[in-house]
């Protein structure tokens, strides 16, 4: 009896020995199965959609990343404007994009301003994208032709007062956040001004130069080579800082309006989904092409500032300026069919 269990232990035990080498060659084979399968990233060129026409600072901005990626990733990154809507075309685009990291998005700061304008977009601004970084960012200015006799805004807001119905200021675009900085300050001051909207700042700019309107608010950009040679007189800025380029001019907080802070961005956007460490990687590598002397020095010269902050950073600031826009919308009665 003893024998026959003695004989039945050794049977099992090398059941037992087959049993976890049989695994064992299972577990391999599924590893090298799984490492054969995976591919490395990019494996296959990068498309990088623009919701806006080509030549904008948007797009400007794209190219120079994609640039940069081709070169050290070893595949085309290849930039697609899909303009119209506002940037809602594009930005629904993405947002229907597979997660894969091989589609990604320049948005401007019309992706936290559409949500409160537009009864209806493509996209939720909270959950179909992965937000990578708010990558640059240029303040707005507030202005004036040198005919109207203001030098700050103070009295400009003073002026406007004692003048109801007089004044209209100049700006790119219905919604545009130069456009709601303008209905935040006839908001806040109750002042009667009338922000008018163009097509664009190139258009809103000749207005004001032209003197056919007296006052505009855009991104600083198109208007600094004006301030400095007299063409027009500036304000004050909508940033939290003076702007290096225009250090005479006081920001809004410094001239006892609060609140008022504001910016047009440019920021890169993944699809919902997308893996994190995808996300990590195209941070850091952009992060470093910004941080090149000559992209630090085109930057600066279109009149933008390199912000650069995290995907955590940026997704807190697409909600607070979500809620903010949206609540200027409403009260100003702003809506784009």
């Amino acid at each position: 009896m003893r024998k026959f269990e003695a004989h039945g232990g050794s049977r099992a035990g090398g059941f037992r020995q087959k049993f976890l080498l049989a695994a064992s060659l299972m577990a391999c084979c599924g590893l090298a199965a799984g490492l054969a399968g995976a591919q490395p990233y990019p494996a296959r060129p990068i498309r990088i959609i623009v919701p806006f026409p080509a030549g904008g600072p948007t797009d400007t901005i794209a190219r120079v990343v994609g640039k940069h990626l081709t070169e050290s990733w070893g595949q085309p990154a290849v930039v697609d404007n899909r303009a119209g809507a506002g940037g809602n075309i594009g930005m629904g685009l993405a947002a229907s994009s597979a997660p894969d990291g091989h589609t990604m998005i320049f948005v401007s700061s019309s992706f936290v301003a559409n949500p409160g304008l537009y009864a209806k977009i493509p996209y939720d601004p909270f959950k179909s994208f992965a937000p990578v970084s708010k990558v640059v960012a240029s303040p707005h200015a507030f202005f004036s032709h040198p005919s109207v006799p203001v030098k700050t805004i103070t009295d400009l807001i003073n002026l406007a007062k004692k003048n109801p119905g007089k004044f209209n200021i100049a700006t790119p675009g219905i919604g545009t956040t130069p456009d709601l900085s303008a209905h935040l300050l006839r908001l806040d001051q109750k002042i009667d001004v009338v922000p008018v909207p163009y097509k664009g700042g190139a258009p809103s700019l000749a207005a004001v130069l032209g003197n056919q309107v007296a006052i505009g608010c855009q991104a600083i950009p198109p208007v600094t080579e004006h301030f400095k040679a007299g063409r027009l007189r500036g304000l004050a800025m909508t940033s939290a800082e003076r702007a290096p380029a225009l250090p005479d001019i006081p920001t809004m907080a410094e001239s006892g309006y609060k609140g008022h802070e504001a910016d047009t961005m440019t920021a890169l956007l993944l699809p919902a989904g997308t893996p994190a460490a995808i996300v990590s990687r195209l941070h850091k590598e952009v992060a470093r092409i910004m941080a090149m002397p000559e992209e630090r020095r085109r930057v600066s010269e279109m009149g933008f500032n390199i912000i650069m902050n995290t995907p955590q950073q940026f997704a807190a600031q697409i909600r607070e300026e979500v809620s903010r826009w949206g609540k200027v919308s409403s009260a100003a009665n702003l809506k784009v069919q």
